[in-house]
Order: C-alpha cells, then structure tokens, then sequence
C-alpha cells in the first residue's frame, strides 16, 4: 500500500473549497456504480442473511386468492 501517496492525496482534499470539495465528492459518486439487481441478489443468496427462510412452510399457492392485475 502506498501510505505516503493516500496521505498527500488527503492533503490536497483538504486544501480544497468547499465548493471544490462538493464537486470532487460528486464526481467520484458518479463515477462508483450502484450493485445490478443481480448483484444484489448474489450478495444476499452468498451471504446467508435469508437462509432462515428454507425452513419456513410454504403457506401461500398460485392457486390462492385473486390474481393481481
């Protein structure tokens, strides 16, 4: 890793405006793209958060209630 590059890189940031601080913030926002709705579903299936589902009954049929239109 290269410490000394990251902490001149912090010191430049700072001696920014604030004006000039808002820009750089929305300019590297824009530039980090937001998980694909696959990606998503990736991270849940490979993170286990909903396992707990599996050992719930299935309560619910295409044969229930009226279909949504």
């Amino acid at each position: 890793m290269n410490t000394k590059l990251v902490e001149s890189i912090v010191q430049i940031v700072l001696s920014l405006t604030k004006e000039e601080q808002d820009l750089l913030t929305e300019r590297l926002f824009n530039f980090l793209s937001e998980p694909s709705t696959r990606e998503l579903v990736q991270l849940a299936q490979k993170g286990g958060a909903f396992n707990f589902l599996d050992d719930e009954p299935d309560l619910y049929t295409l044969a229930d209630g009226e279909p949504v239109l």
